[in-house]
């Protein structure tokens, strides 16, 4: 089950997934054009990570180059110029001729033109515009002309006449998504009545100045005409007519025969470029007229005739090239359609974008929150990465046109959020693990552990560490001549808070308080260096400090009647001791479901305990094992003690006795001695244990007394139990 906490942090990231999506689709709604230009940049790189694609070989351009032009002359050339060319292309048996030129006037270069200009007689006069009229009339030549979309009031508002019927189905609203055209640039009115059809050819830039959609469709008048392209299309199928197709957001596709030209709702055709320039084959206008050309290229192809050169002005910019002829973005619709290699949006293209936007931002929120923190720059770049991939995939492979720039600023906006929620609930996270561990591990040790909170620290576990019980002596005497239970609990807090903090300030971790006993160990939760060492010099700090806390207890009248307690029976108010063991236990998180802790079990542990207790049996302050002393990086002085068996183990447990010296006096800090005086002691005693281990009874007895016999020795029952030792077993 989910705990208060979880479902808090669960409806948080829910709440700011629904606020991230409503956002950015509402800016979507207000405002679609604003993310376009980005869209339009990103698919403009997956273009030329494409690169190439190969062309389907029905398309050619006739060129009027810059080569055409210095043998030629200069534009506009005579029309009987054009005409040898649109010849030459039929006898070539050309396809169609689809013209990306205007001929908005008759040539003014025409001999009849000259001599009209000149009033004299144009009796068998040679006319180009009646042979280029001519020469269209015989040829399959679709004309150009371009629609005016501006505000001009000097331009044209002539009607054109085109042998085919457009028809829109399913248009149940008022709504004109198509582009309205304001006048027309049209052919002279003698050729375009020469001619079968002709097709505007407007390449309308996007705001950013590139031509990535061209209109298949314009209105004029409150008549649709299509396009160059599209009406070269038409014209190759013989099909009468255009079926203009339309759904609830505007037009779905255009439709010839069997044939549908999927578009954008506005009927623009979304090209896919193959390439940059002359990615198609390009043949010179000279060529042509000269004749100087391959059968083969011209056979059967759709020749558009147009220019590349610089000074006629018909360059646009693309995906792949700054300086594309306008006639090869005519010669892409062209190969779209016949390959129907389209790229389409979808017919609900809108309401899929917002479907991802509200799917990325939850996916996202939630893929980054249950991921490491430290990866959470990774996973939303890889997300982001793997988005492209899938509009790559589905642009180029698929032919399906995808918002690009939203979906990757949908996981951009939704790492940064995921990643400042989970710095919050870090930091709340942290705040509660310092509150649970303030009174039980050092700064050191929680900060540790605050590092470390994604691996198994608190997972229950084999682990070395040193156990620490300490219990104060006499304090059934002191509770029971309290005056009230309030009384006592102070008493004890004035022991308990100094002898913590150095549990704490020592890196050691307190387990548990047992009535006026303090449970601690080093190395758990977290890995502590050296942590025998910091165990004993814990203990022998507080060892030190009782002898300050009893004199600040004393000068508190408050606790009259422990102090009298105390002097009465010739004790101090607070008198300790210290048992420290080092082994392998279980730590870890343990108890029920309802209430647990963190703690250690094991022998190691109940052997610390024994050893506390041991104390007053060999008058010590601190004992500590084999196990600990071996462990023990720095110099103490020790006291052997003895060698006890425990239920359960086949091996003996070594005590020792550490002892404590203050350097400023040096004399022993417990017993008042000076360190050369210890040191002998220690010296001699340790020549009698080894006797008493040898069976040498009568010499161990013998040291044994002598130093018994000492007024300022450093143990008070150590010696007689030995001497019994020894007496036993000599008996």
């Amino acid at each position: 089950m989910f705990s208060k906490k979880n479902i808090i942090r669960v409806l948080t990231y829910s709440f700011s997934a629904l606020i991230l999506a409503f956002t950015l689709i509402t800016i979507k709604v207000t405002n679609p054009s604003f993310f376009e230009s980005f869209d339009n940049k990103i698919r403009d790189y997956m273009f030329n990570i494409r690169g190439l694609q190969p062309v389907t070989q029905n398309v050619v351009i006739i060129d009027i180059d810059e080569l055409s032009l210095s043998k030629l002359g200069q534009w506009p050339w005579g029309r009987n110029k054009i005409a040898k060319i649109l010849d030459n292309l039929t006898k070539a048996d050309v396809s169609i001729i689809g013209l990306d030129i205007v001929f908005a006037e008759k040539d003014r270069s025409s001999p009849v033109s000259v001599f009209k200009d000149l009033n004299m007689s144009i009796d068998n006069i040679p006319d180009f515009d009646k042979e280029f009229n001519h020469m269209v009339s015989i040829t399959p030549t679709i004309l150009g002309y371009q629609f005016e979309l501006g505000n001009n009031k000097f331009v044209k508002k002539e009607q054109i006449n085109l042998p085919v019927i457009i028809v829109e189905r399913n248009k149940t609203n008022n709504d004109d998504f198509l582009i309205n055209a304001t006048g027309t640039i049209l052919n002279h009115n003698e050729l375009q009545l020469s001619a079968y059809s002709s097709g505007f050819f407007n390449n309308i830039p996007d705001e950013s100045g590139m031509v990535r959609n061209v209109p298949m469709l314009i209105r004029y008048d409150s008549q649709l005409y299509p396009s160059l392209p599209l009406e070269i299309i038409r014209a190759s199928l013989g099909i009468n007519s255009i079926l203009v197709n339309y759904n609830n957001i505007g037009i779905e596709n255009i439709q010839i025969g069997n044939l549908k030209i999927p578009t954008d709702r506005f009927g623009r055709l979304i090209v896919n470029f193959r390439g940059p320039s002359r990615t198609f084959k390009y043949i010179s206008a000279v060529d042509i007229y000269e004749g100087n050309f391959k059968y083969e290229d011209i056979k059967g192809k759709i020749a558009l005739m147009g220019t590349s050169a610089a000074g006629l002005n018909d360059l646009r910019s693309t995906a792949f090239d700054s300086v594309y002829p306008g006639v090869e973005v005519h010669a892409s619709i062209i190969d779209n359609i016949i390959a129907q290699d389209f790229l389409r949006m979808p017919s609900n293209y809108f309401i899929k974008n917002i479907l991802i936007i509200i799917f990325l931002s939850f996916f996202t929120i939630y893929l980054v929150t249950y991921s490491p923190f430290w990866m959470n720059s990774i996973v939303g770049t890889s997300l982001a990465v793997v988005i492209l991939f899938i509009d790559y995939y589905f642009l180029f492979y698929l032919g399906i046109v995808l918002e690009l720039f939203l979906p990757l600023l949908t996981i951009f906006l939704a790492t940064l959020i995921s990643t400042f929620l989970d710095y919050i609930f870090e930091v709340q996270k942290e705040h509660e693990i310092k509150k649970k561990f303030a009174s039980k591990v050092s700064l050191e040790v929680m900060n540790s552990i605050l590092l470390n909170n994604e691996n198994d620290s608190f997972w229950a576990s084999d682990k070395e560490i040193t156990i620490f019980f300490s219990d104060i002596r006499g304090f059934t005497g002191i509770s029971e001549v309290s005056p009230n239970a309030k009384m006592l609990i102070k008493l004890l807090n004035e022991y308990m808070t100094p002898m913590t903090q150095i549990i704490i300030q020592k890196q050691g971790t307190v387990d548990k308080f047992i009535g006026d006993s303090i449970m601690a160990y080093w190395n758990a939760p977290s890995n502590i260096k050296d942590h025998a060492s910091k165990a004993v010099n814990c203990a022998l700090e507080q060892l030190h400090m009782i002898e300050s806390l009893n004199k600040k207890i004393i000068n508190d009248n408050i606790f009259i009647d422990v102090i009298k307690f105390s002097k009465e029976n010739q004790i101090p108010i607070f008198d300790i001791g210290i048992g420290i063991n080092t082994g392998l236990c279980a730590v870890g998180e343990m108890g029920s479901s309802v209430r647990n802790d963190y703690t250690a079990i094991g022998d190691p542990v109940n052997i610390a305990s024994r050893l506390e207790s041991l104390c007053k049996v060999y008058d010590s302050k601190l004992n500590i094992t084999k196990e600990t002393k071996d462990k023990l990086s720095e110099k103490y002085i020790f006291r052997y003690l003895d060698s006890i068996a425990v239920k359960g183990k086949s091996n003996k447990i070594e005590i020792w006795q550490i002892h404590d010296y203050d350097t400023s006096k040096n004399q022993n800090f417990l017993y008042k001695v000076s360190k050369e005086q210890l040191l002998k002691e220690l010296d001699l005693y340790h020549v009698a244990i080894s006797l008493f281990k040898e069976k040498e009874y009568k010499k161990a007895i013998k040291i044994f007394k002598d130093i018994n016999s000492w007024d300022n020795k450093t143990n008070n029952n150590i010696y007689n139990i030995y001497i019994k030792r020894c007496n036993k077993y000599l008996d």
